[in-house]
Order: C-alpha cells, then sequence, then structure tokens
C-alpha cells in the first residue's frame, strides 16, 4: 500500500491537491478580507464557507481525475524504460526504445539506447579478446612444453648423459688394469660406484620436475607429506616437515606453493650434497610463511653462475612474486642453504 503510495501516478495526484489546497487558503483569506474590511450586504459567513466546501469537493474529484489522467503518459513511458533496463540486465543489449515527444525522459530514452549500443559492442569485444586468449593460451602452452623438453633435454645431457659416459671410460679403465694392477682397478670402479649414485641423484631429481605439478585433488598437506615420503624412500635425506594441517589456502595459493617446495627439493638433490632438509609451513595472521634450510654445501650468491641452480630459483622467485608474495634466499659456502618464502593472505 505504501508502495502504491509513492507511485507516479499519486505523485502528480498529490501535486494537484498541493495546489488545491494553496488555491484554497487564497480564496478563504480573500473572502475574509473584503468580509471584515467592507462587510458587504451579499457575503455572509455562511456564503463563504459554503462555496469554500462546495469548491474543496469539486477540487478534490477534479484533483483526482487529471492526476490519474495526466500520469498515464508519464507512467507509460517510465515504465517502457524499465523494461529496457530490465532487459540490459539480462544481457540482452539489443533493444532499444523511441519516444516522440522532445523532454527529458526522452533524452534519458535515447542514451539509455546508446548505452545499449557501447555494452554491445564492449560483449563483442569480450568475446573476441576471449578467444585470443584462448588461442594464445594453447600457444603459450605449446611454446612451453618445447621450452621445457629443450631444457630436460639439456639437463640430461649436461648432466646425467655426461655422467653416464665418464662411468663407461672408468669402467674400461678398471677392466684393463683388473689383472695387471688390481689396486689400481677397485679404485676405477669405485669412482664408478660414485658416478653412479650422482647419475642416480641427478636422474631423481630431473624426474622430480616430470611430476604432475597439481595436487590432484590433494591438500597441501597431503601433498607435501605423499612428496617427502617418495623422496625418503629413493635418496638418503632425512627430511624434518613441520606444517599447519589447518591450512586454508586457495586452490591457485595450493598449487604454487606445492610446485615451489618440489623445485626447491629438485635443486637440493642435484646440488646441495645434504643429508638433512627442515621444512616449515605456518599459516600467521595474514600470512603464510614458508622456510627450507638444508646442511648443505651451499654457495655464493653474490658469484654462483650454475645455469641449472638459477634457473630453479628463477622459477621459485616467479611463483612466489604470481602470489604476491617474496622470496629470500641465505646461503654461504659449507654452512648450507635457508629459503624464506612469505606470501600475504587475504
Amino acid at each position: 500500500m505504501i508502495k502504491k503510495l509513492t507511485s507516479i501516478r499519486f505523485t502528480y495526484i498529490r501535486s494537484h491537491l498541493y495546489a488545491l489546497f494553496l488555491t484554497t487558503l487564497a480564496l478563504l483569506s480573500i473572502f475574509l478580507m473584503v468580509y471584515v474590511l467592507f462587510t458587504p450586504d451579499w457575503l455572509t459567513l455562511g456564503a463563504i464557507f459554503a462555496f469554500i466546501l462546495i469548491y474543496l469537493i469539486l477540487g478534490l474529484i477534479i484533483s483526482f481525475y487529471a492526476g490519474f489522467k495526466s500520469s498515464s503518459s508519464m507512467k507509460e513511458r517510465i515504465d517502457y524504460l524499465s523494461v529496457i533496463i530490465s532487459q540490459y540486465a539480462n544481457g540482452n543489449y539489443q533493444s532499444t526504445i523511441h519516444f516522440v515527444d522532445n523532454d527529458e525522459i526522452t533524452r534519458i530514452g535515447n542514451e539509455l539506447n546508446e548505452l545499449g549500443g557501447k555494452l554491445q559492442n564492449q560483449v563483442k569485444s569480450l568475446q573476441r579478446m576471449a578467444d585470443e586468449k584462448s588461442a594464445f593460451s594453447k600457444s603459450a602452452h605449446k611454446t612451453a612444453v618445447i621450452e621445457e623438453r629443450q631444457r630436460l633435454a639439456r639437463d640430461f645431457h649436461d648432466s646425467v648423459s655426461q655422467q653416464l659416459f665418464a662411468l663407461t671410460m672408468m669402467a674400461e679403465a678398471g677392466l684393463k688394469q683388473i689383472d695387471s694392477n688390481p689396486e689400481l682397478a677397485r679404485s676405477h670402479f669405485q669412482e664408478v660406484v660414485n658416478a653412479g649414485r650422482t647419475a642416480q641423484t641427478e636422474m631423481r631429481a630431473l624426474l622430480l620436475h616430470l611430476r604432475p605439478v597439481y595436487l590432484s585433488g590433494d591438500t597441501l598437506p597431503e601433498g607435501v607429506r605423499k612428496l617427502i615420503t617418495e623422496l625418503e624412500q629413493k635418496s638418503q635425506i632425512d627430511f624434518k616437515l613441520d606444517i599447519d594441517e589447518a591450512l586454508s589456502l586457495s586452490n591457485t595459493t595450493e598449487e604454487h606453493v606445492f610446485r615451489i617446495i618440489q623445485e626447491s627439493l629438485s635443486n637440493i638433490l642435484r646440488h646441495a650434497q645434504a643429508d638433512q632438509v627442515k621444512i616449515q609451513i605456518r599459516q600467521r595472521a595474514k600470512e603464510l610463511f614458508i622456510q627450507i634450510v638444508d646442511n648443505g654445501q651451499g654457495f655464493d650468491l653474490q658469484h654462483h653462475s650454475s645455469r641449472k641452480t638459477s634457473y630453479g630459483l628463477k622459477t621459485m622467485q616467479e611463483r612466489s612474486e604470481e602470489l604476491g608474495g617474496t622470496l629470500s634466499i641465505r646461503s654461504n659456502q659449507g654452512k648450507g642453504t635457508y629459503i624464506d618464502i612469505r606470501i600475504p593472505q587475504s
């Protein structure tokens, strides 16, 4: 009921009633002033109030009729505006509206038509951008796959392939000395064993890169525990994990953090020569804190030039920055490496 009293029709009726009220007051004031000042015989108090009463009754009837009648056109035009706005809200930007009058409502209708045209153009532009993004994504994926294959091929050639070649040469040298110089042959075969272990470690680290990037439905704590369990079975490293089981992270954050940990462990396997690794993952207030520490040989941050090491650290840095976080590294020769990652949480 209250909503109807505030509609455009009742707004018109109220304006007519307000005009009637003001006119009635003005007429009553004039009649009373004439009566007091001049006191004519034909003007009596009874006549004044009778006239005012008749005027009010007729005025009320006329005000309601005129207000209702004059608001019909306005209400119809506003209803048209409401319909076209609803069409725009539902995504139908091709709808238009046309008025013949040259007033403010017509101007609003024309502006809505222009807005619909602009929205329609934006929709076409977004669809075109989505198609271009899809094509670009496919192209970028292919490029990334090719680059990753090339990188793995370089890594296999620079590490495992050369180690296997050296292993073959040492084995052949040992075979030649086995009868004439058994001690020398023994040292050659010991070098073969050491080279084989190194190649095996390098191979495990490279295969770690080929693991799935995604957690495949596991939570971050579950995925990290599975990764460490697998590495403990295949290496001599003692892992110590301290992770908050009640982590509340988005899927994107979990996947990036998992990949960062995977990359860091791969670097440790390949370069650190460590036998102890500590991993701590904690959520503090509005920040995710990750620390990875190893007791390996470390490296000089200012002068390290290993392409493999710097590539892995660069990848970790990029993933941290994608999450809006920071990555800091502390390392010295013979004193291990400390990696601290802080990622803000909303």
